[in-house]
């Protein structure tokens, strides 16, 4: 099974984060139902061109976080997800994103009104390149 995952050497994340995150998001968005088989530690490494002991703990922090389980024999398949713990990780996820935009703002010197401005055009699909 080949996911939709994407990695970075040029980012500042760490590249198990970068994974972690991502099916994180699958997981939580749907697209990896519960029970979905997901590929094996040494599939995803290579799929993804790094090492096992970087899939092996983004996997770990999947499982310990309660978001997929491995069964000895059998492989790793995505949990059932609390409706709570999905809420709380949308709501992680998109305050991390919006954190980092904001940073990103703030470093260009653009002022918490227009930060507040273009965020309102963009959600509301209204953005204009001037």
């Amino acid at each position: 099974m080949k996911l939709p995952i994407r990695v970075s050497d040029d980012s500042r994340e760490p590249i198990y984060h970068q994974i972690e995150t991502q099916l994180k998001a699958l997981i939580i968005g749907g697209q990896l139902p519960p029970g979905t088989p997901l590929p094996s530690i040494r599939a995803m490494a290579g799929e993804l061109k790094c090492s096992l002991i970087t899939t092996r703990r983004a996997y770990q922090n999947l499982e310990t976080g309660g978001y997929i389980k491995t069964v000895q024999g059998k492989g790793t398949f995505v949990k059932e997800i609390e409706e709570v713990l999905k809420q709380e990780t949308k709501d992680k996820v998109v305050y991390d994103v919006l954190q980092k935009a904001v940073e990103q703002a703030k470093q260009l010197g653009t002022s918490k009104e227009e930060i507040r401005m273009i965020f309102e055009e963009v959600l509301t699909g209204h953005y204009e390149d001037s």
